[in-house]
């Protein structure tokens, strides 16, 4: 059956004003979101979703580790479904868009087919795949690496927050632990539609990025000991200061990642300092070093240089130290067919368009392991992310939106 013609698109005024709603959950202090995952504003943002989905006539599963799958019936009972989604939870100083337009632009696809009449062969499943920023349970893409098999559930529910709280409490207290066993459900195809979270579509003139790679990643976890002191009276060549030490190492990853040009990058990200005194030199630091790249040699060099650079600058300060790795995934190829169908939906339906590496991880990531997947993404003003500040266009969440409809209903199967 070909698919419908250029002339089929998403409801552009309804995707936004269902993503303006969403916005009003969890709302930050300037202008974006602060809905952090297992939070109260998160099961806010939940219950918002499943009243949602509910509308459009599907029905709503959840696993035990918190993950939604609404689900828009088939023709074929025996056909695997068709996934598309992303994550509804924020950073703590979040923007409007990142993971929640994959989310809400699945449900308008669904809103879409069903105004349309559109039937497929294959179920449609629109999902909410549970903390995928690691903002506050680390790491990042937790319950879908449960799902894939990278993480068991009883490591990632033993993960605990910043105030010690652990995952599985926090989930189960804002009630949102499913029955479905994770990693269950088989996936024919799966969508991520994305904002880049970087400037290239927007500086290059292009409306939607062809993800056919994801970066590789390891986050590592650098604590530095040395002595508290008083900033006033102790001599400098009597300190032992581990505040100088992680401005060495976080110098060092800088000059690392330029070293690997191109397509490297790295730099310290979250940093804490003990005793975090105006006049007392630092006895602790802890940090962590965010070290990117698609090619796994590069990868894999720039952490050994790391750890070398870290246990030099620790000898020569007479510093203490240990690291421990937080975050790791392999860089990632997206399924060569899914990058071409969605190549040529962007061409069909007259979008500008071009193929990129998406430089964050993403859910797509994991459950890339397990079942075909692929990523589409729109374009970011200034490449702002990760910021209250972050924007798109409705027509950029629109365009997005289109292609994924049509690469949908390649894959979905439409009938009659």
């Amino acid at each position: 059956m070909p698919a419908p013609g250029e002339n089929l698109r998403i409801n552009a005024a309804r995707l936004w004003d269902s993503l303006d709603q969403m916005a009003q959950i969890g709302p930050g202090i300037a202008g974006g979101n602060n809905r952090q995952t297992l939070t109260d504003a998160d099961s806010e943002g939940r219950h918002l979703f499943a009243r949602w989905c509910r509308d459009a006539d599907m029905t709503m599963g959840v696993d035990t580790m918190g993950n939604m799958f609404a689900t828009r019936a088939g023709t074929d009972p025996k056909a695997l479904p068709v996934y598309m989604g992303s994550h509804l939870d924020t950073q703590p100083t979040g923007g409007r868009y990142d993971g929640v337009l994959g989310v809400l632009g699945a449900l308008e696809v669904v809103r879409s087919l069903n105004d349309l009449g559109i039937q497929t062969k294959h179920p449609i499943v629109v999902t909410n795949w549970t903390n995928e920023e690691g903002a506050r349970f680390a790491p990042a893409m937790l319950a879908s690496g449960v799902f894939a098999g990278l993480h068991t559930e009883d490591y990632a529910k033993s993960r605990r927050d910043p105030d010690g709280k652990a995952f599985g409490e926090e989930l189960a207290r804002i009630g949102w632990v499913g029955d479905e066993k994770v990693g269950a459900r088989k996936i024919h195809a799966m969508f991520e539609l994305h904002i880049e979270q970087g400037p290239i579509l927007e500086a290059e003139g292009k409306t939607i990025g062809v993800v056919t790679h994801g970066q590789g990643l390891w986050w590592l976890e650098i604590t530095l000991t040395g002595k508290d002191a008083h900033t006033g009276s102790t001599p400098m060549n009597m300190r032992v200061n581990a505040g100088l030490g992680m401005a060495r190492v976080t110098e060092r990853v800088h000059q690392i990642a330029m070293s690997h040009q191109p397509n490297a990058v790295g730099a310290v990200g979250q940093v804490k300092v003990y005793p975090n005194s105006r006049n007392v030199i630092p006895g602790k630091v802890v940090f962590t070093v965010d070290i990117r790249s698609p090619e796994l040699t590069k990868l894999e060099a720039m952490k050994s240089e790391v750890i070398r650079a870290a246990h030099a600058v620790a000898a020569e300060l007479g510093l203490g130290v240990e690291i421990e790795d937080v975050g790791h995934f392999d860089p990632v190829t997206f399924d060569v067919g899914l990058v071409s169908l969605v190549r040529q939906s962007a061409e069909k339906l007259g979008y500008s368009y071009q193929n990129i590496v998406s430089g964050a991880g993403h859910d797509a990531c994991w459950i890339n392991r397990v079942a075909p997947t692929v990523m589409i993404m729109c374009p970011c003003v200034g490449g702002l992310s990760h910021n209250e500040a972050e924007e798109i266009s409705p027509e950029w969440a629109a365009a997005g939106t289109d292609v994924m409809l049509h690469a949908v209903l390649e894959v979905a199967e439409v009938v009659g």
